[in-house]
């Protein structure tokens, strides 16, 4: 049975693809009997490279694909259908998995709870209220209206009233000799 796959080459880490026609039980990297294009994943346009009337050729003749080839034929537009699944996972793998998840989720229940009873204590700490510090308003002073003998009166201030009322002097330089 002959069946259309990809063949990597390429250098290490850039890795690119041939689409290959070859038996099914041969290895990719053996003998093929036709090369019908490339694929580069790598390359954001013009990564796949198609011969269509080979492909098509093939596929009348009763050619398979690989689920790889055949997802990436679809995206193409080269054939219709819809998408197969490439990756299978074994029970064993799949139990595994399951493991790692309820491990991972009952140690984050384990957190969370250690959380909250850390929290619990400081919490009512937290909601007590706090002295607030009171801001004594500073006194309003409402002045009369303005009459002629009020403008002549200076309102006293509370650094002046708390002054002793001494009269200034006058000094006289000492006498030169």
């Amino acid at each position: 049975m002959l069946i259309i796959r990809l063949r990597r080459v390429g250098k290490a880490k850039k890795a690119s693809y041939r689409f290959i026609i070859s038996e099914k039980a041969r290895d990719t990297k053996g003998d093929y009997l036709e090369e019908l294009g490339t694929f580069d994943p790598h390359a954001k346009e013009g990564g796949l490279k198609i011969k269509t009337e080979r492909v098509k050729y093939w596929l009348d003749k009763g050619t398979q694909l690989s689920d790889t080839v055949h997802n990436l034929f679809l995206s193409a537009g080269l054939i219709p259908g819809k998408k197969r699944r490439s990756v299978y996972l074994t029970e064993r793998r799949k139990k595994k998995i399951a493991e790692k998840k309820g491990a991972a989720a009952s140690a984050a229940e384990a957190t969370a709870a250690k959380a909250a009873k850390v929290e619990a204590p400081a919490a009512p700490a937290e909601t007590a209220p706090a002295p607030a510090e009171v801001a004594t308003p500073a006194p309003v002073v409402v002045a009369p209206a303005e009459t002629p003998a009020a403008v002549a009166e200076p309102t006293p201030t509370p650094a002046a009233e708390a002054a002793p009322a001494v009269a200034p002097t006058e000094t006289t330089p000492p006498a030169q000799a």
